[in-house]
């Protein structure tokens, strides 16, 4: 290759499953014309987070899977040299492609033991042959930040939590079982993530610790991630002052952070990619096309995600950089395309599969994580009363944000029929009404499905909702099971009035049959709390 021609392989521009036939000739030509190194893929453009902010209609496709599948061997088949695949599936492919086997998120993980740590070694290889099956060889997963700032816009359900020495083992046990299952992996978002408060899609988030709080926390996980050979770091768009001279400078564009920092002090010398060059915190900094992708790389990244200006970024490198730092990079990425078995451009198309996906061991594995990160926040002999309140006939189940032909209120059905309730919406009235329903009952099961996993406008649920559930929890002897992100329980007023809480965390059918065995059983709860919750 010449000079210029590896430049190319630096960069990795997005591309959209469900797009245009414009648009994909569009990067069939950047791949002849540039040799691009690889794609990262995503849904469409309404659902790419710097977009799905605004609000713009995503519209879902059931075929999206096999038009991923029919996209990678297209772009594959006019590319001189083997592209690397990429997705962002740190749950699974159904992060970003319908009607695909879904795992847990690496909150619900942070809840098991330790002793059940193999789990998520599991959890690593399903989705790593989840990918593999449709041609990507590349999961831009896991996290490594450690969330510990409760109000992070962003992070959260997407950490292990908040104990950085299981955030790293966590971390390590998904990179092993991706690698296992023949594909690459990726700590983020370095030099930590998790203690802010800016959405970094859509601002700059600014961390305020030193070098050696960030060693005594923050970069644990990444060190873990280095001493065992990590495939790749990806670089986060957030501003360390103290790191980089006082100036709010993006990670991604300092010398300090990557090269300094992680480069010498730390000793990594793996593939460094950028994280998406299309967000907020970074995409306007520069009028002239190609400066941006040529200050991240300048910086430190070998690979430049989500890369808007190809040719002019191709250009501004071949202008500014030395042979020597173009080499160091290139060699970086080629190891990990050895390692990913590209290199033949056949083998690139091997991989893809003509079957389907192997949905039962997904949902084996699921309940096997539901089973063992079940919580118990607060006890009070919930079984007991719960069974005393049926055989007098004064138990009732309420159901929030879902209707009562849910698997839960089922899996109770045998041994605790009931009266059943449910609130999906209606504001005031419907919850007025729901009021009076319930008056005869003493006792109630609740069963919360957080609406959304992030914690905007109280993961939306609505104001009148917890009103509603503050006076009933002082009212009522209340049993809450709660199917969604734990910091959600922040939110909710009065749980100390509860007879009882349990953390379930997802609210896929494995788990709410799992809660409901343990509650019929009153059953040991094995999971801990991953994070700390402010009101408990």
């Amino acid at each position: 290759m010449t000079l210029e021609q590896k430049i190319g392989q630096f960069f990795f521009p997005a591309v959209f499953i469900n797009d245009t036939e414009e648009n994909i000739q569009e990067t069939e030509r950047l791949i002849r014309d540039y040799n691009i190194g690889g794609l990262t893929f995503f849904h469409s453009r309404a659902s790419a987070a710097t977009n799905y902010e605004n609000k713009k209609q995503v519209i879902l496709n059931d075929d999206s899977c096999q038009r991923l599948k029919e996209l990678i061997i297209r772009y594959q088949k006019c590319a001189s040299t083997p592209l690397l695949m990429s997705i962002d599936a740190e749950w699974g492919l159904a992060m970003r492609v319908e009607k695909t086997p879904q795992y847990p998120y690496a909150i619900t993980l942070g809840a098991l033991p330790y002793s059940e740590k193999h789990l998520v070694y599991k959890v690593g290889k399903q989705i790593g042959l989840d990918l593999k099956s449709v041609g990507i060889h590349y999961n831009l997963a896991p996290l490594a930040d450690i969330n510990n700032n409760p109000n992070n816009p962003v992070i959260g359900y997407r950490s292990f939590g908040q104990n950085k020495k299981k955030v790293a083992r966590f971390a390590l046990e998904y990179l092993r079982g991706l690698s296992d299952a023949g594909v690459l992996g990726c700590l983020k978002h370095f030099p930590g993530h998790g203690n802010t408060n800016v959405d970094s899609h859509l601002g700059l988030p600014i961390l305020e610790e030193n070098l050696e709080q960030l060693l005594e926390n923050e970069l644990y996980p990444f060190i873990k991630g280095i001493d065992n050979n990590v495939d790749s770091i990806m670089i986060g768009h957030l501003a360390v002052p103290a790191l980089n001279e006082g100036k709010n400078t993006s990670a991604t564009l300092s010398k300090p952070i990557i090269e300094t920092l992680l480069r010498k002090q730390l000793g990594y010398d793996g593939l460094v990619i950028s994280d998406a060059l299309n967000m907020r915190s970074v995409s306007s900094l520069y009028d002239k096309k190609g400066q941006l992708e040529w200050e991240a790389f300048n910086a430190g990244n070998d690979v430049l995600c989500f890369a808007e200006n190809v040719p002019e970024g191709i250009q501004e490198i071949l202008k500014n950089a030395s042979p020597e730092r173009i080499e160091e990079s290139f060699n970086r990425l080629w190891k990990c395309k050895q390692k990913a078995g590209i290199l033949d451009a056949k083998a690139t198309l091997t991989t893809i599969s003509e079957g389907e996906f192997d949905f039962e061991t997904t949902s084996d594995l699921n309940l096997k994580i539901a089973e063992n990160c079940i919580t118990k926040i607060k006890d009070n002999h919930n079984a007991v009363t719960v069974f005393d309140a049926k055989n007098r006939g004064d138990l009732a189940k309420l159901s929030l944000y879902k209707n009562t032909d849910n698997t839960f209120f089922k899996a109770l059905d045998t041994l605790l029929p009931s009266a059943e309730f449910s609130y999906e919406n209606g504001g005031d009235a419907a919850i007025k009404e729901l009021e009076k329903s319930l008056t005869r009952y003493d006792t109630v099961i609740i069963s919360l499905f957080v609406p959304k996993a992030k914690p905007l406008n109280n993961f939306e649920i609505e104001d009148s909702v917890l009103q509603f559930l503050g006076n009933l929890f002082g009212s009522k002897k209340c049993l809450l099971y709660v199917f969604g992100n734990p910091y959600a329980l922040q939110v909710i007023p009065n749980l100390e009035s509860t007879l009882g809480i349990v953390q379930m965390y997802q609210d896929f059918t494995e788990f709410q049959e799992a809660a409901a065995i343990q509650l019929l059983e009153n059953a040991e709860c094995k999971g801990t709390l991953p994070v700390i919750i402010s009101t408990i």
